[in-house]
C-alpha cells in the first residue's frame, strides 16, 4: 500500500518521504540490532524482507523428506553420507569402527536408489564402490553388521563385478593426482584476462561449448558432495534479454546478451535450516570456474548480481516455473565478448587491505 501511495506522489513530496522513511529505518536500526530477541521483532514487526528466505527453507525441508520416500534421479542423503564415508576412510590414522550412526540409512537409501531405473548411474557407481570399500576394511559391531547383510550382496565379499571397467570411484591417494603443466604466472594470466564482459558479438554460441564449462565447473568443492544447485541455459536472445531484464544493473546492455544462465541454489538439499547458506557458497565456487573455464574456451562472461528483491524474484520465477524451495544465486551472460567493447579497471583489494594474518600464540 505505501509503495503504491509513492508512485502517485509528486517528485518532491516523494523525496521527503523516502528521506523521512530512511531516517525512521536507519534510527530503529540502531535501536533492534541491540540484542537477536529485538532484531526477530523488528523483522516481525517493521521489515519482512527475509519472508522468500524463509518460506524457501521450509518448502525446501519439505521437499528434502518427500524425497526420501520418493527417490528422485539423485539423492542429497546419499551424496552426502557416501562422501562421509570417503572422509572415515581416508582419516589418517583410520579408525576400525566409524559411520555407525549412519551406515544403516546410507544402505537404504542406496537400495532404494537402486531401485530406480532411472537414477543416476554415475552417483550409484560412486556409492557401490565407496561401500564396498567401506565393508571391506571396517570391523563389524551390530548396526555394521545390518547394515551389511541388507547391502543386497554388494559388500566386500560378493563376487568381482566384471560387467564394468577396473577403474573404480573410491578414494585415492594425492600422488594419483593427474600431473599440471599450467604455472602460477599462467594462472594469473587466466585470472587477469577473465573480465567482466557485458558487449557481445551477435553470434550463436554452440551448446556444446556451454556443457563442457558446465560439466568442469562441477569438479568445484561442494559442503558434503551434495552440489545443491543447477546452470539453466537461456541461449535464446530473445528469453536471455527478457531474463536478464530482471535483475538490477542491467538497462543498456541486457537487450544484446546472447547467451544467459541461471544459476539456482536448491533448498530441498537440507533438512535443517543451518546449512541454508551452503547453496549460495557451493553454486558460486562451481559459478567462478565456469567463468575460467569459458574463458579457455573463447568466451567471454559477466556475473550479474541478484539481490533479495521481492519483485525480482516473483518476476523470473514466473519465467522459469522455479519451485518455491529453489533460489536465483546469479545470472551469467556469456557469449562471444565484442573486442572494441570497454571493460571497467576495477580495481582490487590487495596485500593488507584484504588479508589479516593470526598472531602467533
Amino acid at each position: 500500500m505505501i509503495s503504491n501511495l509513492r508512485d502517485v506522489l509528486p517528485p518532491p513530496i516523494k523525496y521527503a518521504v523516502n528521506r523521512f522513511v530512511d531516517a525512521i529505518i536507519t534510527a530503529s536500526g540502531r535501536i533492534f540490532s541491540a540484542n537477536r530477541w529485538l532484531a526477530n521483532l523488528y523483522y516481525f514487526l517493521l521489515s519482512r524482507r527475509f519472508d522468500r528466505e524463509h518460506l524457501a527453507v521450509l518448502k525446501g525441508r519439505a521437499a528434502y523428506y518427500r524425497a526420501l520416500c520418493e527417490m528422485g534421479d539423485t539423492s542429497p542423503l546419499l551424496r552426502r553420507n557416501v562422501h562421509r564415508l570417503e572422509k572415515g576412510l581416508i582419516m589418517q590414522p583410520r579408525r576400525n569402527v566409524f559411520a555407525e550412526a549412519f551406515i544403516l540409512e546410507t544402505v537404504h537409501c542406496y537400495n532404494c536408489a537402486k531401485g530406480r531405473p532411472t537414477y543416476s548411474q554415475d552417483e550409484l557407481r560412486w556409492a557401490t564402490d565407496v561401500l564396498d570399500e567401506y565393508f571391506s576394511v571396517v570391523e563389524d559391531t551390530p548396526p555394521i553388521r545390518k547394515a551389511r547383510k541388507e547391502y543386497s550382496g554388494e559388500g566386500a565379499e560378493s563376487k568381482p563385478r566384471a560387467d564394468i571397467d577396473p577403474c573404480t570411484f573410491k578414494p585415492y591417494p594425492l600422488s594419483a593426482c593427474p600431473e599440471t603443466d599450467v604455472s602460477f604466472e599462467q594462472l594469473a594470466t587466466l585470472f587477469l584476462r577473465r573480465r567482466s564482459v557485458r558487449w557481445y558479438k551477435q553470434e550463436p554460441v554452440p551448446p556444446e561449448l556451454i556443457q563442457q564449462a558446465i560439466n568442469v565447473a562441477a569438479l568445484a568443492p561442494s559442503a558434503c558432495n551434495r552440489q545443491p544447485y543447477r546452470f539453466i541455459v537461456a541461449n535464446d536472445p530473445s528469453r536471455a534479454t527478457e531474463i536478464a531484464e530482471c535483475a538490477g544493473g542491467t538497462t543498456g546492455f541486457a537487450h544484446q546478451i546472447p547467451v544467459i544462465i541461471i544459476v539456482v541454489g536448491d533448498l530441498s538439499a537440507y533438512p535443517k535450516e543451518r546449512d541454508r547458506h551452503l547453496i549460495y557458497i557451493d553454486a558460486s565456487l562451481a559459478s567462478m570456474q565456469l567463468m575460467l573455464a569459458a574463458e579457455t574456451l573463447g568466451l567471454s562472461t559477466c556475473p550479474i548480481n541478484w539481490p533479495d528483491v521481492d519483485w525480482s524474484e516473483r518476476r523470473l520465477q514466473g519465467i522459469l516455473d522455479l519451485p518455491g524451495y529453489e533460489r536465483v544465486v546469479m545470472l551469467i551472460s556469456i557469449g562471444y565478448g565484442d573486442l572494441a567493447s570497454g571493460i571497467p579497471y576495477s580495481q582490487k583489494k590487495q596485500n593488507e587491505l584484504i588479508t589479516q594474518w593470526c598472531a602467533e600464540k
